[in-house]
């Protein structure tokens, strides 16, 4: 997540002048949470190989009727979402491994930590790196409340609030017109609401979730249970969050791809960053 180290006293930059643009701290703490969240991600698809079914509620069990379910019949794999049925085979349900044996299970071992079916391992790389995410989710949320980041960087202007503000952002990402010069070091409208989203719901959501379906933390925090509607709501809602992580993860590549893939990482790897040239230039 990018933090704008300008600075406001200077002159502003110009397109194809290179700044600065990530601290030292922010650069770790990206490449640390990706890293870390892609294992939790496939350790928890391994999870969920145990029992490929969601449901709400307290309970859930095979015979409960599940909103979401990962399965296979002796012909095809599928995906079931309420009454609608789609056809996964070669993906979901029912897929070839590498040994050339049709498998059965929801998800394919290339997307699994670990790769073969093991439900105790992948709780233990799980649980690992969900302690290391935690951490570091309470050291940078902390850090950038102390260095002004949040503030300065993360939320909205009331002029970006306003109906008009938020249409015209919408308007030039879906053009792909990206800001050029100076401008291209502050977030736009759309991007401060989705970095928001990430940091004060999706990952703190994921956490509590996670807290949620352990009964030694329901029998310390009974209010988690309240909170969540029951242990298989909160399972659901885990999913849920983790998937909008993906999604969000996808566009964010997206836009690095389309921004230029070699300016965006060199600046998160050395914090080094060209400026966009302006259409004049």
């Amino acid at each position: 997540m990018a933090e704008v180290t300008q600075d406001p006293a200077a002159a502003a930059p110009q397109g194809g002048e290179v700044v600065r643009r990530h601290r030292l701290s922010t650069r770790l703490w990206h490449w640390i949470n990706a890293a870390v969240l892609l294992i939790m991600l496939m350790s928890g698809l391994m999870i969920f190989n145990a029992h490929p079914r969601l449901y709400w509620g307290q309970y859930g069990a095979n015979p409960d009727p599940a909103w979401l379910q990962i399965g296979a019949t002796q012909e095809e794999g599928y995906l079931r979402i309420g009454t609608i049925e789609v056809p996964t085979t070669g993906v979901l349900g029912r897929w070839t491994g590498s040994n050339g044996q049709e498998e059965t299970r929801a998800f394919p071992s290339w997307a699994t930590i670990p790769s073969s079916y093991n439900l105790a391992l992948a709780r233990r790389w799980h649980l690992t790196f969900a302690w290391l995410l935690s951490a570091s989710i309470l050291i940078y949320l902390g850090w950038s409340v102390v260095n002004g980041h949040l503030r300065r960087d993360l939320l909205p202007r009331r002029g970006e609030l306003s109906p008009r503000h938020i249409w015209t952002d919408i308007k030039s990402h879906a053009r792909l017109r990206l800001p050029k010069g100076a401008a291209a070091l502050r977030y736009n409208s759309l991007q401060k609401a989705a970095y928001l989203a990430v940091l004060v719901i999706l990952l703190p959501g994921m956490i509590l979730t996670g807290l949620t379906m352990s009964p030694g933390m329901d029998a310390s925090w009974t209010w988690l249970l309240d909170l969540f509607g029951g242990r298989q709501s909160a399972r659901s809602l885990h999913f849920i969050f983790a998937f909008l992580l993906v999604g969000f993860f996808v566009v964010h590549i997206l836009m690095v791809l389309v921004a230029g893939p070699l300016n965006e990482l060199r600046s998160m790897i050395t914090g080094r960053f060209r400026l966009p040239k302006e259409k004049d230039q």
